[in-house]
């Protein structure tokens, strides 16, 4: 969906999710969240997680300054590729668990990087 090594991606709640111009359709893969695309090119915009109720997954290269948003951990690397990294300081094999992402949660609150 990304046509790359890794996606780089800000969960945020839905309700926040601002799209500045065009529409986007649901896409008809067969996953546990749902997909959404630019209706114009079919690019992959954001996502809404299973079991993560109004949140999105929103794709960090559409964000008006994607360059603010450096990676923050990094999941899922059990399926990667060896040299698909992106230097996010915290990496977890596959989806941590649910206390292991709160931890998270508070982490990035406190982590010097994150945007404004």
């Amino acid at each position: 969906m990304t046509a790359g090594p890794y996606s780089l991606s800000a969960l945020y709640a839905h309700a926040r999710l601002n799209l500045l111009a065009g529409e986007v359709v649901v896409g008809r893969c067969k996953s546990a969240g749902q997909h959404y695309f630019c209706e114009a090119c079919l690019s992959w915009i954001y996502t809404k997680p299973a079991g993560l109720d109004g949140m999105a997954n929103i794709r960090t290269p559409m964000l008006e300054r994607a360059s603010d948003f450096p990676p923050f951990a990094e999941f899922f690397l059990g399926e990667s590729l060896p040299e698909a990294r992106s230097g996010a300081p915290y990496s977890f094999e596959a989806a941590p668990p649910i206390d292991e992402f709160l931890k998270l949660a508070d982490a990035y609150a406190e982590w010097d990087r994150r945007p404004s």
